[in-house]
Protein backbone atom coordinates (compact mmCIF):
# COMPACT_ATOMS: atom_id res chain seq x y z
CA UNK A 1 0.00 0.00 0.00
CA UNK A 2 1.35 3.39 -1.00
CA UNK A 3 2.10 5.73 1.88
CA UNK A 4 3.22 9.34 1.68
CA UNK A 5 4.41 11.15 4.79
CA UNK A 6 5.18 14.87 4.75
CA UNK A 7 7.42 16.65 7.24
CA UNK A 8 9.30 19.89 7.64
CA UNK A 9 6.52 22.41 8.05
CA UNK A 10 6.51 25.08 10.71
CA UNK A 11 6.47 28.78 11.47
CA UNK A 12 8.88 31.01 9.57
CA UNK A 13 9.27 34.76 9.13
CA UNK A 14 8.69 36.43 5.77
CA UNK A 15 11.78 36.07 3.62
CA UNK A 16 12.79 32.88 5.37
CA UNK A 17 13.19 29.33 4.10
CA UNK A 18 11.85 25.87 4.83
CA UNK A 19 12.44 22.46 3.31
CA UNK A 20 9.56 20.03 3.14
CA UNK A 21 10.06 16.29 2.74
CA UNK A 22 7.72 13.67 1.33
CA UNK A 23 8.74 10.11 2.18
CA UNK A 24 7.11 7.57 -0.12
CA UNK A 25 6.79 3.84 0.48
CA UNK A 26 4.83 0.80 -0.60
CA UNK A 27 5.02 1.14 -4.37
CA UNK A 28 7.05 -0.41 -7.15
CA UNK A 29 5.76 1.57 -10.09
CA UNK A 30 7.86 1.94 -13.17
CA UNK A 31 6.31 5.30 -13.84
CA UNK A 32 4.95 7.87 -11.45
CA UNK A 33 4.93 11.55 -10.64
CA UNK A 34 4.97 13.18 -7.23
CA UNK A 35 3.54 16.64 -6.74
CA UNK A 36 3.19 19.22 -4.01
CA UNK A 37 -0.17 20.86 -3.51
CA UNK A 38 -1.18 23.45 -0.95
CA UNK A 39 -4.44 24.66 0.50
CA UNK A 40 -4.84 27.97 2.26
CA UNK A 41 -7.86 28.70 4.47
CA UNK A 42 -10.93 29.38 2.35
CA UNK A 43 -9.14 28.55 -0.91
CA UNK A 44 -9.01 25.65 -3.33
CA UNK A 45 -6.18 23.17 -3.16
CA UNK A 46 -3.63 24.16 -5.81
CA UNK A 47 -0.78 22.28 -7.40
CA UNK A 48 2.49 24.13 -7.03
CA UNK A 49 5.24 21.76 -8.16
CA UNK A 50 5.79 18.29 -9.55
CA UNK A 51 8.59 15.90 -10.41
CA UNK A 52 8.41 12.95 -12.78
CA UNK A 53 10.05 9.74 -11.61
CA UNK A 54 10.92 8.60 -15.14
CA UNK A 55 13.19 11.47 -16.12
CA UNK A 56 13.29 13.92 -13.22
CA UNK A 57 11.52 16.64 -15.16
CA UNK A 58 9.90 19.31 -13.01
CA UNK A 59 7.10 21.85 -13.19
CA UNK A 60 6.21 24.88 -11.08
CA UNK A 61 3.23 27.12 -10.66
CA UNK A 62 3.86 30.76 -11.51
CA UNK A 63 3.24 31.72 -7.89
CA UNK A 64 6.32 29.79 -6.70
CA UNK A 65 8.59 29.79 -9.74
CA UNK A 66 12.05 31.06 -8.89
CA UNK A 67 11.49 30.65 -5.15
CA UNK A 68 10.70 26.94 -4.70
CA UNK A 69 12.73 23.96 -5.91
CA UNK A 70 11.53 20.37 -6.08
CA UNK A 71 13.99 17.49 -6.03
CA UNK A 72 14.05 13.76 -5.46
CA UNK A 73 16.33 11.24 -3.80
CA UNK A 74 15.59 7.83 -5.31
CA UNK A 75 17.75 6.01 -2.76
CA UNK A 76 15.61 7.40 0.05
CA UNK A 77 12.32 7.41 -1.88
CA UNK A 78 11.92 11.00 -0.78
CA UNK A 79 10.90 14.15 -2.60
CA UNK A 80 11.86 17.55 -1.23
CA UNK A 81 10.44 21.03 -1.67
CA UNK A 82 12.94 23.76 -0.87
CA UNK A 83 11.04 26.97 -0.24
CA UNK A 84 12.93 30.27 -0.20
CA UNK A 85 11.85 33.89 0.03
CA UNK A 86 8.66 32.86 1.75
CA UNK A 87 5.72 35.26 1.83
CA UNK A 88 2.61 35.41 3.96
CA UNK A 89 0.64 34.20 0.91
CA UNK A 90 2.55 30.92 1.13
CA UNK A 91 0.80 30.10 4.40
CA UNK A 92 -1.12 26.88 3.82
CA UNK A 93 -1.25 23.17 4.48
CA UNK A 94 1.15 21.48 2.07
CA UNK A 95 0.39 18.03 0.72
CA UNK A 96 2.37 15.66 -1.43
CA UNK A 97 0.57 13.36 -3.84
CA UNK A 98 1.47 10.51 -6.19
CA UNK A 99 0.00 9.64 -9.57
CA UNK A 100 0.65 6.70 -11.88
CA UNK A 101 1.69 8.75 -14.87
CA UNK A 102 4.66 9.75 -16.96
CA UNK A 103 3.80 13.42 -17.02
CA UNK A 104 3.23 15.98 -14.32
CA UNK A 105 -0.13 17.65 -13.88
CA UNK A 106 -1.64 20.15 -11.47
CA UNK A 107 -5.05 18.47 -11.75
CA UNK A 108 -5.92 17.34 -8.26
CA UNK A 109 -8.19 14.55 -9.47
CA UNK A 110 -5.36 12.83 -11.28
CA UNK A 111 -3.54 11.86 -8.09
CA UNK A 112 -4.27 8.54 -6.45
CA UNK A 113 -2.43 8.86 -3.17
CA UNK A 114 -2.07 11.73 -0.71
CA UNK A 115 -0.13 12.46 2.43
CA UNK A 116 -1.69 13.88 5.57
CA UNK A 117 -0.30 17.37 5.03
CA UNK A 118 2.08 19.64 6.91
CA UNK A 119 1.31 23.18 8.04
CA UNK A 120 3.47 26.06 6.82
CA UNK A 121 2.88 29.44 8.43
CA UNK A 122 4.72 32.54 7.26
CA UNK A 123 4.34 35.34 9.76
CA UNK A 124 6.37 37.89 11.67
Amino acid sequence: QVQLVESGGGLVQPGGSLRLSCAASGFTLDYYVIAWFRQAPGKEREGISCIAGSDGSTTYADSVKGRFTISGDNAKNTVYLQMNSLKSDDTAIYYCALARDYYCSDYRGGYDYWGQGTQVTVSS
